[in-house]
């Protein structure tokens, strides 16, 4: 008999994650553990397709607005207060279930991902940012890509913070940040299933699409607009898609109209990029849900697997 079991639930944006989980949680007495890196910010919301309280249908969530827009947040923080929260919920006789598509994240508590102890220096921090302020954040990227081109494909140009990480550890430990991941353990931490819901690639790219009109019909401008009045434009939650597109609306270096078609392209080209990394770095049981919503159907798929591998 299996103790202590973890159910992931992984893929691409706007595939039906959050619903599957809520529905499965239901029936298996569960707790969802978010895994989306920014879903942890108060007043991100809309760009997040944050869960709301009334769709969270009173199952627990964790790791929903618990820090403020301005907080810096690591996958070394994710992991280490994951492991304390499937402790927990471990303890209290339920399922930890984590929700999301920040693989990254996930990997790092699915598997034993240690973290180098080296590869740290605030002065070459403090110099790789002085860079990236006197010749551009491109200019650091293609250092980046020069020395480790998976990780490069990995980490936007955008994401200074993360670009100056990798480089960082380059240069303490002359080994790259892709070197020591292919080093990891592929053994579960725990008792895991992974399950992942993809879709037909055009059905998904129209989902996109059409979620990201439905954003803007919610109040996505509005919601850029107060964060970016109450001082929060240079933080680490405003570079990531969804809310850099409205900010270089604000910035006055694009339409809205043009803002809107960029968020659509850049989320698609995001939803590439998870089936990808979840393809290629995780045991995945996938679900294909291009024609059928991936709730109770998938539910009753899903369940003769979890009793095949998980006890609880």
């Amino acid at each position: 008999m299996y103790e202590n079991p973890l159910l992931v639930i992984v893929g691409p944006t706007a595939v039906g994650k959050t619903a599957l989980g809520i529905e499965l949680a239901k029936r298996l007495g569960g707790e969802i553990i978010s895994g989306d890196a920014l879903q942890v910010y108060q007043g991100f919301d809309i760009g997040t397709a944050k869960v709301t309280e009334e769709e969270r249908q009173e199952i627990t969530h964790h790791f929903i607005d618990t820090l403020p827009p301005d907080a810096s947040y690591s996958v070394a923080d994710f992991k280490e207060q994951a492991l304390k929260k499937i402790h927990d919920i471990h303890t209290a006789k339920k399922l930890p279930m984590i929700v999301g598509g920040t693989g990254l994240y996930i990997q790092s508590v699915v598997y034993p991902y240690e973290f180098t102890d080296q590869g740290s220096s605030p002065e070459l921090r403090k110099r790789l940012e002085k860079e990236a302020e006197r010749f551009g954040q491109e200019q650091l990227h293609q250092r980046l890509q020069a020395i480790d081109q998976e990780a490069a494909k990995r980490i936007h140009p955008n994401n200074v913070r993360r670009v100056i990480r990798a480089l960082e550890i380059y240069e303490m430990t002359n080994e790259t940040p892709t070197a020591q991941l292919r080093k990891q353990s592929t053994d579960y931490r725990f008792p895991t299933l992974l399950v992942g819901l993809t879709m037909e690639r055009a059905t998904l790219y129209q989902t996109i699409n059409q979620r990201v009109e439905q954003m803007v019909e919610e109040g996505l401008f509005d919601e850029v607009k107060d964060l970016l009045d109450r001082g929060y434009k240079n933080t680490q939650a405003m570079q990531a898609i969804g809310y850099k597109e409205i900010v270089a609306y604000y910035d006055g270096e694009c339409s809205k109209d043009e803002s809107i078609a960029q968020l659509k392209k850049n989320t698609r080209r995001f939803a590439k990029r998870q089936l990808t990394w979840f393809r290629n770095k995780m045991d995945v049981t996938w679900f294909d849900v291009t024609d059928r919503p991936p709730t109770q159907e998938i539910a009753n798929e899903i369940l003769p697997l979890i009793a095949g591998k998980l006890t609880f």
